[in-house]
């Protein structure tokens, strides 16, 4: 969530005209912080599963996963449409909703909420197989189906539909391939609970399974993106095509580009010996990572509000300019890449004792609303 946040604050403080993954225009540093900030989605949506998983470890049954996951689920819809739509515009009266993480984690848990109550191998079977073959799909079109259109709209993406008159949806997440990452995490989630040295073995060979998976695929440009990589002016913006691959939806690439790092980074993360304590650093991202809807619900309306403090004084935006109503490309609006990251480390520094609190407040109140945020 601390890398989103990156993300959002470049999109609301740059207020650039440039496309960051468009290498005929993008500079490095550009590409970087955006292409660094596509790790969060996937593991976010994966650790999701292997959250619910590791849920019925502690004791919780099927039905009692199932219950938390399909309400759970149906109370992040509710907040993308409205706490994160209020975040990003200031106002519930802006002609858009966009169905973005929040969104489709609430989708990917009502159906894992069904899911649950298969054997965790099928489960497992059912999320790999939706990652790895949903990109035979890329050539239908959502008009194919009429006045369906809609419903393949938001199953595989790049269809927007009027949901209300004036109201329109835009399912920048499309379901299949997310809701099979999910479903892969859950059924990842059983390696967790093996010994340490077992367990390090086995996510370091899956780890490295899925880099090599997508480094032997990407080179044959042939299958696991709709966008093949080229030749590019230098050898570095060449690495760039290399692994600029598609977010919208998430093709095989994408998934296998992010999952794979992730899976390497947990297992070489080795636990604290008994007694030490962790570094400050580590001690604060364990505190964001132990409420990380409560941050998302809070950091979109603070970017939004620095934005607008650093830029009033030049560009007069008014408040709501970042998510309907992008700034005139002749306006001038935006500011360095160095001002955005700056912001960017206020915001987590802000954000850090109200997540401290609530944090604590989880622990020393383990109410099951609590267990909601």
């Amino acid at each position: 969530m601390v890398l989103m946040a990156l993300d959002h604050t470049r999109g609301m403080v740059s207020g650039s005209q440039i496309d960051p993954t468009n290498l005929a225009e993008t500079n490095a540093a550009l590409f970087l912080t955006r292409w660094i900030t596509h790790f969060c989605a996937p593991i976010f949506v994966f650790l999701a599963g292997t959250a619910a998983f590791l849920s019925t470890a502690r004791g919780k049954t099927k039905p009692e996963l199932s219950r938390f996951l399909w309400t759970r689920g149906l109370w992040l819809i509710f907040l993308e449409f409205t706490f994160v739509r209020l975040g990003w515009s200031f106002s519930l009266k802006s002609p858009f909703v966009v169905g973005q993480v929040i969104w489709v984690l609430g989708c990917s848990m009502s159906v894992l909420a069904v899911l649950v109550y298969l054997p965790i191998r099928a489960v497992a079977i059912f999320g790999i197989l939706t990652v790895a073959l949903h990109n035979c799909l890329d050539g239908i079109r959502a008009q194919d189906f009429g006045a369906y259109a809609w419903v393949w709209g938001i199953l595989h993406g790049g269809y927007s539909f009027e949901m209300l008159p004036g109201l329109k949806f835009v399912p920048s997440y499309a379901l299949i391939p997310w809701v099979g990452v999910m479903a892969a995490g859950y059924g990842f989630g059983p390696m967790l609970l093996l010994g340490a040295s077992r367990r390090r073995q086995r996510l370091l060979w899956l780890g490295f399974g899925l880099v090599a998976a997508f480094v032997t695929i990407r080179l044959t440009n042939q299958y696991g993106d709709p966008h093949p990589w080229s030749v590019q002016r230098s050898c570095l913006y060449t690495c760039f095509s290399f692994v600029n691959c598609t977010k919208y939806p998430p093709s095989l690439l994408f998934l296998l580009m992010t999952l794979g790092p992730g899976i390497l980074f947990l297992a070489m993360r080795r636990g604290e010996p008994e007694g030490a304590k962790s570094g400050l650093l580590t001690r604060g991202l364990i505190v964001f990572g132990r409420v990380p809807l409560f941050f998302y619900l809070l950091h979109l309306p603070l970017i939004h509000l620095l934005a607008v403090m650093v830029s009033l004084p030049h560009y007069r935006l008014a408040l709501g300019s970042f998510y309907y109503a992008r700034p005139p490309a002749d306006s001038g609006y935006g500011q360095e890449l160095w001002v955005v990251y700056a912001i960017w480390i206020l915001v987590v520094c802000l954000l850090f004792p109200a997540c401290y609190w609530f944090a604590r407040l989880k622990q020393r109140r383990p109410s099951s609303w609590l267990s909601y945020l």
